[in-house]
């Protein structure tokens, strides 16, 4: 049986790997843009239909402002890195919430909403930079997409168990699904939380590039663990989420490495502007 699924598990790695820019991890992708994005959009757009806009009009200018001059980083990075094809297939839009959620997300290929909840996290302009740029971030690496790719994975690989175990008497057959569900849940929680730490790394590095205090990142999860309620989380291995210790600490650490990247992206950015100009 471990023959046939690591057959399987090689198979759709060599034939969907591809490296996240920046962070420089592996991912499997089997899911194409013009696969998901018509439907993320479409999603976006009923969502926005049943559920109420913000009437605080500074705050959502604020929200909006934010997410393009994020977005327009980003932009920027990814024409400078041979991403043309990918930049143009993003339709960046931010939106505001008028509800008491403490909560923001993005959609695959650039759809973001705030909740008017989550705004006392974030405190102030950087605190909300540094939100935006965590839910560019994921838009960026398409987790989206590779989270739907892992939930294939997961189909290929029960399929696997199952073929490999059909000869065998019943207990045993049960034994390896339970086993084979179990470990696919708590890996399925691991990846996701690999997804949260990728997005706050890359998302302080977007977040610098666009002009925003990068070390507000960490102050946004010291204010998120003092809220009501927030020692109440699950243990991290149980979360599909970091802790916010674990948040706080990676921040932290990373501060140095995504502000010396971003400002070696913006020199290199402003040199190539500079010498477009000449040639003008």
């Amino acid at each position: 049986m471990k023959k046939i699924v690591s057959l399987i598990v090689v198979f759709l790695f060599m034939v969907s790997c591809s490296t996240v820019p920046i962070t420089g991890r592996k991912r499997i992708n089997l899911v194409s843009d013009a696969q998901i994005l018509p439907t993320s959009f479409a999603q976006y757009a009923g969502f926005l239909k049943e559920n109420k806009l913000s009437p605080n009009v500074s705050k959502t200018n604020e929200i909006q402002e934010t997410g393009m001059k994020i977005s327009r980083a980003v932009d920027r990075f990814m024409r400078a890195n041979g991403m043309e094809s990918e930049a143009n297939s993003y339709r960046w839009e931010f939106n505001l919430i008028e509800d008491q959620t403490v909560n923001a997300w993005c959609m695959p290929g650039g759809k973001v909403v705030f909740y008017t909840g989550i705004l006392p996290i974030c405190a102030n302009k950087d605190g909300i930079g540094a939100v935006m740029g965590h839910e560019v971030a994921h838009a960026f690496a398409k987790h989206g997409q590779e989270r739907m790719s892992q939930g294939m994975v997961a189909q290929g690989l029960s399929l696997g168990v199952a073929l490999a175990t059909m000869n065998k008497d019943p207990k045993t057959q049960q034994i390896w699904n339970q086993a084979f569900g179990i470990g696919s849940q708590l890996g399925m929680l691991a990846y996701s939380r690999n997804h949260e730490t990728e997005a706050d790394k890359l998302g302080m590095v977007f977040m610098i590039m666009a002009g925003y205090n990068g070390a507000e990142a960490a102050e946004v999860w010291v204010r998120m663990s003092q809220r009501e309620g927030a020692s109440q989380a699950p243990p991290e291995f149980l979360s599909t989420h970091p802790s916010n210790q674990t948040r706080i600490k990676t921040l932290t650490a990373y501060i140095p490495t995504a502000t010396a990247y971003a400002k070696k992206f913006n020199a290199q950015a402003a040199v190539r502007k500079q010498q477009t100009s000449v040639k003008q």
